[in-house]
């Protein structure tokens, strides 16, 4: 494998129902950052579907400065093989240096196979990249590489962190948190290179065949999305003592999250978790309300424009990362913080 062929950062631009998914749009964001420490500063998004060529301007508006498409029938929905077939044409032909896909359900299974079928390594669910050297340290009678992938995800269950890198194999392969990363500003009107290429889609016997779909409603509202969250920790006490939080979310528009431990518990959906091992979350007010502030979980909400804690122990690892800090008894406070909200937005009205 001559490593100096492949050059460029690529994304998988993910699409479901001929929508781009978020974190393709984020992806494109870091590719963007990333292509700047790089020789080659071009970013690609790889589009892969049927009829989907008209997506291209999306993605060329954040950011991506070449799409290569790939369209067949046999590409309408995601099915493991013909996408393998179709990302890993796509990486023989073009090379890329870098591939990044989106942790998605789709894209928890597409990475791994395609990376054993180029034979390179990936790190999956990463929620920091950048470029360096690796080692991180030099070390006698060690090489140092520079201008490495250095790929950082939660490892032990969240109980520490890893860098990892793929200093001998290319392209350096990730899949990326939803969440974490940043989308570039969009700019309307924005143009891309557009590459069509259909490496031959060849049926075989690890292709399936899709009978019915059916698509799965949930009434669990999208964390990720919210711009108010009121997250409980251990601290709420139990499942019915939720609805304290359910009462202020309703008077404050936003939504109801939560720690690891109420998910263990039972109390809550692990849909709403938040945390390295849950959703990353931004929204412009986060609840802290019985957490604690294990990094676990601060590492999943600390870019929220504002912190709000509430916990009865004022030493709590919560307080250093929140702008405002309550010390007392959420079982007195929330409901009086819920009133008092409640009547603004009454006399308001």
């Amino acid at each position: 494998m001559a490593l100096e062929d492949y050059k460029g950062v690529f994304t998988f631009a993910e699409q479901v129902d001929h929508k781009i998914t978020g974190v393709s749009l984020e992806l494109i964001g870091k590719g963007k950052e990333l292509a700047q420490e790089l020789d080659d500063k071009t970013v690609t998004a790889v589009l892969i579907g049927h009829n989907v060529k008209d997506l291209a301007d999306t993605l060329a508006e954040y950011g991506a400065d070449r799409v290569i498409v790939v369209d067949d029938a046999e590409l309408e929905t995601y099915r493991t093989e013909p996408y393998a077939q179709a990302l890993a044409g796509v990486i023989n032909e073009f090379k890329p240096e870098i591939m990044l896909v989106g942790a998605t359900a789709i894209g928890r299974d597409l990475g791994p196979t395609v990376s054993a079928r180029v034979a390179t390594g990936l790190t999956a669910d990463c929620t920091m990249l950048e470029i360096g050297d690796f080692p991180l340290e030099a070390k006698e009678g060690v090489e140092q590489k520079h201008k490495q992938l250095l790929m950082t995800r939660p490892a032990f269950g969240g109980n520490t962190i890893a860098t990892i890198a793929c200093p001998d194999n290319r392209p350096q392969m990730a899949t990326v948190r939803p969440g974490v990363m940043v989308k570039a500003e969009r700019k309307p009107g924005a143009k891309a290179e557009v590459v069509e290429f259909n490496p031959g889609i060849v049926k075989n016997n690890r292709f399936v065949e899709i009978l019915n779909i059916v698509k799965d409603t949930t009434k669990v509202e999208n964390i990720m999305d919210a711009k108010i969250l009121v997250s409980g920790g251990r601290g709420v006490g139990s499942a019915e003592n939720f609805k304290l939080l359910e009462d202020l979310a309703d008077a404050l528009h936003g939504t109801v999250s939560c720690s690891r431990a109420v998910v263990d518990n039972g109390w809550k959906p692990k849909d709403l978790q938040v945390g390295q091992t849950g959703k990353t979350v931004r929204p412009q007010v986060y609840f802290a309300i019985g957490i604690s502030g294990a990094i676990q979980h601060v590492a999943g909400m600390e870019d929220s424009d504002i912190i709000i804690a509430i916990n009865k122990d004022e030493n709590a690892p919560i307080f250093d990362v929140a702008d405002y800090g309550i010390v007392g008894d959420l079982n007195k406070i929330v409901p009086a913080l819920t009133k008092a909200i409640n009547e603004y937005n009454a006399n308001k009205d």
